[in-house]
């Protein structure tokens, strides 16, 4: 009797995130060689995504149309099609919902992450963020809505339910835990998103800080979510020493992820989801 496939499991590597310097790890790429050479070594170890920020002069978080543009075709050019390149769309206190939208239309990058929180803070900005996610659409721009929490996940039902999002099966990433200084994220954290009650997405993945990431991203894939790891939210090693790499977090989680019988979901296998 034939074996059934094992089901496969997309690994995205978050690799600078917006407010982490090199004085936090060495290794953490900046610039657009740095991210290139992260790519490739990341998309070795079992990445099939890369999600991006850009830095400004003096290190500071950006949303900057060119700065992307330089981002994206240096990471294509040494790694082809073989990563998603999703960029972010984080606010970081920086930028308003209407900044952030016009970014995403000037970059219009394969894929994007938003969080809901940043872009409908209050009901009257959903016309907004709707209008959006329909232009999105029409350009082909892969969505990813990040959640923090339970009642942003029926919020975002919500807005499904009255036709504001144009998908049927919008991805999601849930944040397991707050960002706050020596944020520890357990597996537990992802039970509340999962509770008899809330919402149920097709396409959801998971994120977590510090040296439980792996667990939390393993306890993720089994109950049939895919995952994110990296320097943006945690520089260690499940054993607590800190990670010499990106690539290092990626190798932990594809190894954990292939321990208990998944497989790894390739870029191509992430383009052809239906949403």
């Amino acid at each position: 009797m034939d074996e059934e496939p094992a089901r496969g499991v997309a690994i995205a590597v978050a690799p600078n995130g917006g407010s982490k310097t090199k004085a936090d790890h060495p290794g953490l790429p900046l610039g657009p060689a740095e991210l290139a050479r992260t790519a490739a070594e990341c998309a070795e170890a079992g990445a099939a995504m890369i999600h991006v920020h850009v830095r400004d002069a003096d290190g500071g978080h950006l949303l900057d149309a060119d700065a992307y543009a330089q981002v994206i075709a240096a990471i294509e050019g040494t790694v082809g099609d073989r990563l998603v390149v999703q960029i972010t769309s984080e606010a970081l206190g920086r930028y308003s919902p209407a900044q952030q939208a016009a970014i995403i239309r000037a970059v219009k990058p394969e894929a994007v992450s938003l969080a809901l929180r940043e872009f409908v803070p209050e009901p009257s900005f959903e016309a907004g963020f709707a209008d959006l996610l329909h232009w999105m659409k029409r350009h082909a721009v892969m969505p990813q809505i990040i959640l923090y929490d339970p009642g942003e996940a029926v919020y975002l039902a919500g807005l499904i339910g009255r036709g504001l999002v144009p998908w049927d099966h919008v991805p999601v990433l849930f944040v397991l835990g707050r960002y706050a200084a020596g944020q520890r994220s357990a597996p537990t954290d992802l039970l509340p998103f999962l509770a008899p009650g809330i919402p149920r997405f097709r396409h959801w993945s998971v994120c977590a800080f510090g040296r439980n990431e792996a667990a939390c991203v393993t306890a993720a894939a089994l109950l049939g979510g895919h995952i994110r790891v990296g320097f943006e939210n945690n520089l260690l090693l499940p054993d607590g020493r800190v990670a010499e790499s990106n690539a290092a977090l990626v190798r932990t989680a594809a190894t954990a992820v292939g321990s208990v019988g998944l497989g790894l979901l390739t870029a191509a296998g992430i383009r052809s989801l239906p949403i």
